[in-house]
């Protein structure tokens, strides 16, 4: 019997997690009373818009830096300094 790659049992993993998240979250939520206004969506919205943006941008920034190689020259050093 084949094992699975523990990419795709990470992901199975993971997908597993996210969706416990979600259950709880609709339980959670339809037991509650709250309402929120017109003005808390926008900010809702905003906030999740404007973080995904930093985050991804972020990320982008990582891999482009990884792939110039500009990050070589910071790890120069430590590999000279080893015993």
């Amino acid at each position: 019997m084949r094992r699975p790659s523990p990419g795709i049992l990470a992901a199975v993993v993971l997908g597993g997690l996210s969706l416990l998240a979600v259950t709880f979250l609709v339980q959670a939520w339809s037991h509650i009373e709250a309402k929120m206004s017109i003005h808390g969506w926008i900010a809702l919205i905003l906030g999740v818009v404007v973080t995904m943006a930093v985050g991804v941008g972020l990320m982008a920034l990582v891999f482009f830096s990884a792939r110039r190689g500009w990050d070589d020259a910071a790890h120069r050093n430590d590999r000279d300094e080893a015993p």
